[in-house]
């Protein structure tokens, strides 16, 4: 993940050096890889296309889109920290942060990121300079969830559970998110930013599943309380709430909707 160097910017929520990063990264792509993949696969023929991965976390998807381009392309994976991306993978890794430095070389026949503008207070310059970066005819691929919309519980074992949760959606929306910069609301924001810039064909997917506990969608639940806890408890939450959340993303009886992803494709016009 991509995440400014300003020493008076918010911290980044979720840093890759966290011991729990490494499940996050699995949660996230055992949650998204699918939608990703059946978007990219929109865009037609990869072979011997130039990809551009932005925060390429473990990189999954950078290795989907190595696949994809074959030996006649180029995939690029960056991240501000490159500790889990593999380097024997097909694609090429470069540390780099989005907010503070140039779009690496171009243009980019295809620019993918997934979860990373929505961190950042200046995610519309980001995606201003991504969309520059584009060859003509090239595609911007930005993922990023909405967590402004309640009703996340589909089913608790009990009335005091479902409370609980809707309690810690709420402190992540109003405290624990803006603490670190990050704008809930932005991705039902994207598709128009995407128009501002110019680009055309402009398409957004909303996509959202089920989760029992014990599954990604869930424990993604776990690990955001053991990476962001200062934060939640700052918010009012009590260390035995935490607890009682932790252990209740294992439970099957608890059910969950993994928060809204919007997917919203945008090419630059001509090629």
């Amino acid at each position: 993940m991509a995440a400014s160097t300003d020493p008076e910017a918010p911290s980044y929520a979720f840093d890759n050096n966290d011991p729990e990063a490494a499940h996050r990264h699995d949660y996230l792509a055992s949650m998204l890889d699918g939608l990703t993949g059946s978007r990219l696969a929109e865009l037609g023929d990869l072979t011997g296309r130039r990809c551009l991965e932005i925060g390429a976390g473990a990189g999954s998807i950078a290795a989907w889109l190595a696949k994809r381009t074959g030996p006649e392309g180029r995939v690029l994976a960056t991240d501000v920290n490159t500790r889990h991306l593999p380097l024997d993978a097909g694609f090429d890794v470069r540390r780099h942060d989005i907010v503070s430095e140039p779009v690496p070389e171009g243009p980019w026949d295809v620019i993918h990121a997934r979860l990373v503008l929505v961190h950042f207070p200046e995610r519309h310059d980001i995606l201003r300079r991504l969309a520059a970066a584009l060859a003509p005819g090239g595609a911007l691929v930005v993922e990023d969830f909405e967590n402004t919309f309640r009703k996340g519980v589909l089913s608790a074992p009990t009335p005091e559970a479902e409370g609980l949760l809707d309690a810690y959606q709420d402190s992540l929306v109003r405290w624990a998110f803006p603490a670190h910069g990050i704008d809930p609301a932005w991705a039902g924001r994207m598709h128009a930013a995407m128009l501002a810039e110019g680009l055309v064909d402009v398409d957004t997917v909303v996509h959202a599943r089920s989760w029992q506990g014990g599954t990604a969608g869930a424990l993604l639940i776990a690990a955001n309380i053991a990476q962001a806890r200062d934060s939640f408890l700052a918010a009012g939450m009590s260390a035995a709430q935490l607890e009682e959340l932790d252990r209740l993303t294992r439970d099957p009886r608890l059910v969950v909707r993994n928060p809204l992803t919007y997917s919203t494709i945008g090419r630059r016009p001509g090629g």
